[in-house]
């Protein structure tokens, strides 16, 4: 990576970091989310470190997502569950290890595993895999992220629950450009039912 590239990425995650300091301090969630939407349309259309191709640019008018729906936001505490360990090879980062830390339980929709990143950097990791992945006009194949806590992406907590709201499920660089390598979601991040809310597939070419 030469130096013009590492400053663009550096500010890629500083406004990731602000974007969502942004929608923490937005009481009302389908605002926040609005202002959410509107600021990665804008980083994704404008800046140098956008995970779109080249070829998509030019006609590039927004992420795909659908209206917010309050019914897939979740206020859950965090479980303790069995410690399991991951490790994910990518073509970009290495061996990037996972240690889970507890699950959260999303109504019926059943149950996440969280992730603790056991890496430099650290944090929290949940991604999400739903029954639309890899279905025309569902959700990218590998899934999708929720919680990274390590990249900025982060809703806050209430008390002692963490808030997972499914309509900021966003798709990984990878769903953007198949040169990027990214963790994906595990069997326990996965859900039987479709998720109708957050980033849907972009491009069907990857």
């Amino acid at each position: 990576m030469d130096l013009a590239t590492a400053l663009d990425v550096a500010d890629w995650r500083r406004r990731t970091h602000d974007l969502y300091e942004t929608v923490r301090e937005t009481s009302a969630p389908a605002e926040a989310w609005d202002r959410w939407r509107a600021g990665r349309d804008a980083m994704f259309r404008g800046h140098p470190a956008s995970p779109l191709q080249a070829a998509d640019r030019p006609g590039f008018d927004g992420l795909v997502l659908p209206d917010y729906d309050p019914a897939w936001r979740f206020e859950t505490v965090i479980e303790e569950a069995e410690p399991a360990h991951l490790d994910v090879p990518t073509g970009t980062d290495g061996v990037v290890p996972f240690d889970r830390v507890g699950v959260v339980r999303l109504g019926d929709l059943g149950t996440l595993d969280v992730w603790w990143l056991s890496s430099y950097g650290n944090g929290l990791f949940i991604p999400v895999k739903d029954a639309s992945a890899g279905r025309p006009g569902g959700t990218y194949g590998g899934g999708r992220y929720l919680i990274d806590t390590g990249k900025g992406a982060d809703l806050g907590t209430r008390g002692a629950d963490v808030v997972v709201d499914l309509n900021f499920a966003y798709n990984p660089s990878c769903a953007y450009d198949p040169a990027w390598a990214c963790p994906l979601a595990p069997p326990g991040n996965t859900l039987r039912a479709e998720v109708p809310v957050g980033e849907r597939v972009f491009n069907t070419d990857y």
